[in-house]
């Protein structure tokens, strides 16, 4: 496999916690570690995290204070956040949904883009979307 050209880094209020609930309830595994800043795996992909500074807030926090942000974490879509591609959809939303992921959007077929999907929000208000590819199985009832 080809190295990975885009890493997305992520700024977190608490980088080892959310490293710990990324591993429990989205399957990430930790490959390094130095200080604050963790370096996270899944199927081949990988993130960064770390605080920027300790006057950094997450999203969460960020929208108790500030009006404009509260109506763009109101939205079920993904903003400023990361799309990963899994084998099973299903078993991997069951395993953040037990974890206390916040559910955005259960999991739906979109065929217009060949996959079936769910988005879901961490901890500290970080958007995640997570699909399974062209092969997906549909649900009951699809074509």
């Amino acid at each position: 496999m080809s190295q990975q050209r885009t890493v997305p880094m992520l700024s977190y209020e608490d980088p080892l916690a959310a490293a710990a609930w990324l591993a429990h309830a989205f399957g990430f595994h930790e490959t390094g570690r130095l200080g604050t800043h963790v370096d996270l795996e899944l199927n081949g992909g990988q993130i960064m995290l770390d605080r920027p500074s300790p006057e950094y807030q997450n999203p969460n926090h960020h929208a108790e204070l500030c009006e404009q942000m509260r109506t763009v974490l109101d939205t079920p879509f993904i903003v400023d956040g990361v799309y990963v591609l899994v084998d099973d959809i299903q078993v991997h939303f069951e395993q953040a949904n037990a974890a206390g992921a916040t559910i955005l959007i259960d999991p739906e077929d979109n065929p217009s883009v060949g996959q079936r999907q769910y988005r879901a929000a961490d901890p500290e208000g970080h958007r995640w979307m997570f699909a399974e590819p062209a092969n997906y199985r549909p649900s009951s009832g699809a074509a």
